[in-house]
């Protein structure tokens, strides 16, 4: 009875793939016609607020028990494909592959995308500035270590938007090219992920040499080559570099994400949960930085993250980088900017995109 009961729910399943590749197809169709109709009226073939806005939609309807991370993942997948249909996405990111940055980039735009690897971060805006990439990914900040603030430095020097945020959680594996424990003889991995591991390594590499390298990716590359060394680097390192894994997770702090920012040229609508970036700088006045946050208070907006860089150029003078809930357009938002222009120094609005999801 139990196998005949098999028999029929596969017989159902195999029925259900099939109608689901017949709606893919029919949904790719639709997108073609959506690109030719973009390409006659001069619009942008890739609205990221659409996408949110669809990823949004599906997680509120979904009524399981299908997971929504799950469901995310697919339909990001799909959205990918079928914009490879209308033309493929050009995406520069601080490389090498098999980083956070390219683990962020794949979560967001897909494995459908091309991905043009820079060696540093200024590559990534140059590449986006010259159109050589329709966007750029970089790192901005991590939960436990903080801002990038070379990041921060880019923004002066070059006119690019944000226009999305990615997060992604540092989970770090132990790989190697047998997967058994007792082989590794030697530790390569970047500086950061060696710090994120010394507790896990402590305990169970004690005598073993750990080494640093430019990259968890170059790391998983000497590992590859050497059957005695092991890298620590995210899962799909090991993919990329055959590599097996011996212990997954290694990181010592299990709430651990970095945010990654989406350069463009293109500024987002509203979705309903944006966030706002800016730059500014004052004057050099008692009470100055208190003033110029004044108008956010007064007009009831959040700010969720403040930071404050050195200006290259001027000795003890300081720029100022905010986060602010809400939207350019959003009447608190677009209020309290408008006063903040009459008390600040110098500033410029990096641009309002969704919250990441």
């Amino acid at each position: 009875m139990t196998q005949d009961r098999l028999k029929e729910l596969r017989v159902d399943i195999d029925a259900i793939d099939d109608r689901i590749l017949e709606l893919l197809n029919r949904r790719a169709k639709a997108a073609i016609e959506v690109g030719s109709i973009k390409k006659e009226r001069n619009l942008k073939f890739y609205v990221p607020e659409r996408e949110v806005e669809i990823l949004r939609r599906l997680t509120a309807v979904n009524e399981g028990p299908f997971p929504n991370d799950g469901l995310k993942a697919i339909y990001r997948e799909i959205i990918s494909a079928s914009l490879s249909l209308e033309k493929p996405l050009s995406v520069a990111f601080l490389g090498p592959k098999a980083t956070f940055t390219h683990l962020a980039c794949l979560k967001h735009f897909g494995e459908s995308a091309e991905y043009v690897s820079q060696i540093n971060l200024s590559g990534v805006f140059d590449a986006v500035d010259r159109n050589a990439a329709d966007f750029g990914v970089v790192p901005i900040e991590n939960s436990s270590e903080g801002i990038v603030s070379n990041t921060l430095d880019m923004f002066v020097d070059y006119n690019l938007l944000i226009c999305g945020e990615i997060l992604v959680e540092v989970a770090h594996d132990l790989l190697n090219v047998t997967g058994d424990i007792d082989h590794v003889r030697k530790v390569y991995s970047h500086p950061h992920a060696i710090a994120q591991c010394r507790g896990w390594l402590e305990r169970n590499l004690r005598e073993v040499p750990v080494f640093d390298v430019e990259s968890t990716a170059r790391a998983a590359e000497l590992a590859a080559d050497d059957p005695a060394a092991a890298a620590i680097a995210v899962e799909a390192a090991g993919k990329i570099y055959g590599l097996k894994t011996i212990r997954k997770r290694i990181q010592d702090n299990t709430n651990n994400f970095t945010r990654f920012i989406i350069l463009g040229k293109q500024a987002s609508v509203p979705t309903g949960d944006d966030k706002t970036s800016i730059l500014f700088s004052g004057r050099d006045e008692v009470g100055a930085l208190y003033l110029m946050l004044q108008p956010f208070a007064e007009h009831n907006v959040n700010l969720t993250k403040i930071e404050s860089r050195p200006v290259k150029t001027k000795a003890w003078e300081y720029l100022f980088f905010l986060d602010m809930s809400g939207h350019l357009t959003d009447p608190p938002v677009a209020k309290a900017l408008e006063d903040l222009k009459l008390r600040a120094q110098f500033i410029k609005i990096l641009g309002s995109y969704p919250r990441a999801i």
